[in-house]
């Protein structure tokens, strides 16, 4: 299904030095633009002290969103590096930064394209490559009666629950593989009583 993508695991690092420049590769599983936001405002904290916080990332199962950013660094010598090795790798929902601290000796843009996918594909190796398949939440809203129904669909889907409110009226919050949401949403509808919305 089309709604498969690869992905790591957890965040890893990588270095490269050249002429007492030092870049250091920190690649992130990634799922909105406003977590990248987050881990570059961290990471530009942390690392306060480098002179370029240069990144990519790309986004989604078809890997339709992404963004390749040089931070000061010559035109298209940083971020399209850093993307050219995400997308080699065949990756999605990732984010790589590469901070660099100058070490006094100008590396001219072909010696940055290097350095910046070296660093790159040095944090990608230590990766752990998963598959994960694209998903939505779908919010279920039923009375306390319909719960054996929705509960028995949950589990023969084996759905993950991501919030829940049982009270006499009822909400359901399901993490959804992107593929069946239609499927599923139909057979939670054809239980009387049962709304379903779909979380953006």
């Amino acid at each position: 299904m089309q709604d498969t993508y690869r992905t790591i695991s957890e965040p890893t690092e990588g270095l490269y030095k050249e002429k007492g420049s030092k870049f250091i590769a920190l690649a992130y599983p990634v799922y909105t633009e406003d977590e990248v936001k987050d881990i570059l405002a961290e990471v530009k904290k942390k690392y306060y002290d480098a002179r370029h916080h240069c990144y990519a990332y790309t986004l989604g199962a078809d890997k339709s969103r992404y963004r390749a950013n040089d931070d000061g660094e010559p035109n298209h010598s940083a971020g399209d590096p850093i993307l050219g090795q995400i997308r080699s790798a065949d990756l999605s929902n990732v984010l790589v930064i590469v901070v660099r601290y100058f070490g006094g000796t100008k590396l001219g843009v072909s010696g940055l394209i290097t350095a910046y996918k070296a660093a790159t594909a040095a944090a990608l190796e230590q990766a752990t490559v998963v598959e994960q398949h694209e998903t939505v939440l779908l919010q279920a809203h039923y009375a306390y009666p319909q719960m054996n129904d929705v509960m028995s669909l949950v589990k023969e889907y084996d759905l993950p629950v991501r919030d829940q409110q049982f009270e006499l009226d009822c909400k359901l919050t399901l993490e959804v593989r992107k593929a069946l949401q239609y499927e599923i949403t139909a057979k939670l509808e054809d239980t009387e009583g049962v709304k379903v919305t779909i979380l953006e």
